[in-house]
Order: C-alpha cells, then sequence, then structure tokens
C-alpha cells in the first residue's frame, strides 16, 4: 500500500537565525572561533566578525550565544516601574528632549544600535514600525520612563541604502496635572546626510553618537531677522581664515561618516578641501604649503597635480618630504 508521505523542515530549523540579534557575541561549536553577529543573512545564515574585521557565513545552528556582553558598553536605563514616579514641580517638568541616539558597537563597528532617549519628564508610549516596499514590520512597542533610554533596534551601517524607512508613534503619558503634548508621527527614510555631522556625546547614554531629534519643534521664521540677513553689511562677514601649512586631505580627517560615503563623493570633498584650502593660501599670500593625500591608487594625487599645473599662481610644486611621506604629499611653491 502507497503512503503519500510529507516531509516537512521543522520550523525551529528555519526560524534558527531569528533568535540572534545584531551585535550578539556568539562561539562557534566546531571550531576555536568567535565574533560578533554582523550580518542576519537568512532564516538560517547570520554573518559573525571576530578580531580580524572579516565576516564569516555560518549556520546559526554551529553558533553559541555567549552570554555577559552587553552591546555597545551600556545598559538600557529604563525604570521597569515607571509608572509609579516621583511627582515633580511644575516648573521643573520637562515636556521637550525626544530623540533617537545612534551608537556604534564598540566590538562590532559594523553594526549601529539604535536607543530611545527620553529626556522628557513624560513617560513615552512608544511603537516603532519599520516598511520597505509596503511590507510593515513592529519592530518595539513599550513604556520608557522618564530620564531614560532603551534600546530599540540594530542594523548594519555599511547598508544604510538598504535600511527600511522607520515609523514612530510616540503617546506622552504622566500621573500629574499637566496637560499632555501632542502625540509624536516621525516617518523617515535615513540617508548618509543623516549621519554626515560629528559625533556627539548623547544625553543619558554618556556615549558618543548620532543624535537625532524626534520632537523638533515646528521651524518659526522670524521675518525681520530674515531681511536683516540679505543686508547684512561687507564687514561683519566672515573673513577668510590663514590655513595652516599642511593640509590633510586623507577622508577620515574631513568626515566623520567617510565609510558611508562613495568613492566618487569622497574624492568630491578632498577636491573641495584641497581648492578652498589653495585659494586660502593665496589670499594670505603663503609661500609654500603640503598637501598631504596619501599614496594610494594615485588619482588624488593627479588631480592636484593638475589643477596646480594650471593654476597662474602657483610658480612650481614637488614631492613633499620624501622621508616623511613617502610619496604621499605635494609641496607647492607661489608665486
Amino acid at each position: 500500500m502507497a503512503h503519500n508521505l510529507k516531509f516537512k523542515i521543522p520550523l525551529c530549523l528555519i526560524t534558527i537565525a531569528m533568535k540572534y540579534k545584531l551585535g550578539d557575541f556568539v562561539r562557534f561549536v566546531d571550531e576555536k572561533m568567535e565574533g560578533f553577529v554582523t550580518r542576519i543573512i537568512d532564516e538560517q545564515m547570520i554573518g559573525v566578525t571576530g578580531d580580524d574585521d572579516f565576516e564569516i557565513p555560518v549556520l546559526a545552528s554551529k553558533v553559541t550565544s555567549v552570554h555577559g556582553y552587553e552591546p555597545a558598553g551600556m545598559k538600557n536605563n529604563i525604570n521597569k516601574d515607571s509608572v509609579n514616579v516621583a511627582q515633580i514641580p511644575a516648573a521643573e517638568f520637562e515636556t521637550k528632549g525626544i530623540y533617537l541616539g545612534v551608537v556604534s558597537d564598540p566590538k562590532a563597528n559594523a553594526v549601529v544600535h539604535f536607543y530611545l532617549l527620553n529626556n522628557t519628564s513624560y513617560q513615552l508610549l512608544t511603537a516603532l514600525t519599520t516598511e520597505k516596499q509596503q511590507v510593515y514590520k513592529g519592530e518595539f512597542a513599550g513604556l520608557t520612563g522618564p530620564k531614560s533610554s532603551v534600546k530599540i533596534y540594530s542594523a548594519q551601517l555599511a547598508d544604510l541604502q538598504l535600511w527600511p524607512a522607520f515609523i514612530f508613534n510616540i503617546t506622552y503619558y504622566t500621573t500629574q496635572n499637566i496637560k499632555p503634548a501632542a502625540p509624536v508621527v516621525f516617518n523617515n527614510k535615513f540617508k548618509a546626510k543623516d549621519f554626515s555631522g560629528a559625533k556627539k556625546k548623547l544625553p543619558l547614554l554618556n556615549e558618543m553618537g548620532w543624535l537625532i531629534q524626534l520632537d523638533e519643534p515646528e521651524l518659526i521664521i522670524d521675518a525681520q531677522k530674515l531681511k536683516e540677513s540679505f543686508f547684512k553689511p561687507a564687514e561683519e562677514k566672515n573673513e577668510i581664515e590663514k590655513p595652516a601649512a599642511e593640509v590633510d586631505l586623507h577622508i577620515e580627517k574631513l568626515r566623520d561618516d567617510y565609510q558611508l560615503l562613495k568613492n566618487s563623493e569622497i574624492m568630491d570633498i578632498q577636491l573641495s578641501r584641497f581648492h578652498k584650502a589653495l585659494d586660502a593660501a593665496i589670499v594670505h599670500q603663503l609661500p609654500d604649503m603640503v598637501f598631504i593625500h596619501g599614496a594610494g591608487n594615485g588619482i588624488l594625487k593627479h588631480e592636484l597635480h593638475k589643477a596646480l599645473s594650471k593654476h597662474p599662481k602657483v610658480k612650481t610644486f614637488m614631492d613633499a618630504h620624501k622621508e616623511k611621506f613617502g610619496y604621499g604629499a605635494t609641496k607647492v611653491i607661489f608665486k
């Protein structure tokens, strides 16, 4: 008698990768290796990065969690008994200060963690939903107490272009005789420019990272000040600062977010800095200037030399201090 047998993959095998999160510290079962989860590839595979910064794809069933490591070196500062918070005098009640803090994981630099920072005196009822190609996913829902923080999401920094849109719905709550503010609805698809600024010390976390305000007040345009800005006297304009004798054009010296930039963007930034410094040197009548461009593939050096060879104020240029820079710097002599 024939049997119509259907074999099914156990659900536990299909979803085994889902028990790991970005930033988790894991150890290989069959090898003497360990590292941090830096990518969720699919339902069964994850990417693990070790001390050599090389990401290895591996079956999630072939690693095990190592407990005791806390991502980003921080503890969630959420008050579990936040419903019973202390009463705050009305004059001291903070009504503004809801932020999204983005922090690089100190052990797995490819991973960033998103924290909801509640610097207000309200309790916040928060829901985070992500959306990508009309597919919605609930990522976080919870209560965040006053002056506290909670981790709500993690992602690969290099995959920023692939990140979903973030949709926040935040409701204010307090047992005090304080009128609650209107709920915050924040919908944003982050881009590289959102992380182009320098990192700053984040409130509540005391870590360096990027800070995005979610309850940003509406922009109020002062017509008089706007008018005055158009007719500002010439003497109030900023003067061109005297540049340093050596200008380092390495992109990591110019931008904190250089890992997010395309090669063409990096080149544009470096050339812009070069031309700005060159013009400033001429304005201040410097006798010479050194541009540190690195050896690399020689493209930046070629572009600099091409511009210098056509510049009417440049007398000559040459490789600078070979014993110090090798062929990675150019000295310019002005007329």
